[in-house]
């Protein structure tokens, strides 16, 4: 999954400390999350649309790293 998180950050003028004391979460998750190395869970991809006051699609999109095509599901791949 592809994200703006770094790029979304860098316009309120956040330090990646800033933004994980807002998520209440870790440096290193931000981190991770900035350089596509971890997709959040459901409850904390909320919590960063709602401090960017916009919705999860404007923060996160579907990328090069989604390992399931839409529709299809993964006994449909393995076949």
């Amino acid at each position: 999954m592809e994200n703006r998180l770094a790029e979304m950050r860098k316009v309120h003028l956040w330090s990646q400390a800033e933004l994980a004391e807002q998520l209440q979460v870790s440096r290193q998750t931000i981190i991770s999350i900035e350089r596509g190395r971890f997709d959040p869970s459901l409850p904390l991809a909320f919590r960063i649309a709602r401090l960017f006051d916009c919705a999860i699609e404007d923060v996160f999109q579907p990328g090069a790293r989604d390992p399931q095509p839409v529709g299809q599901s993964i006994a449909e791949q393995v076949q």
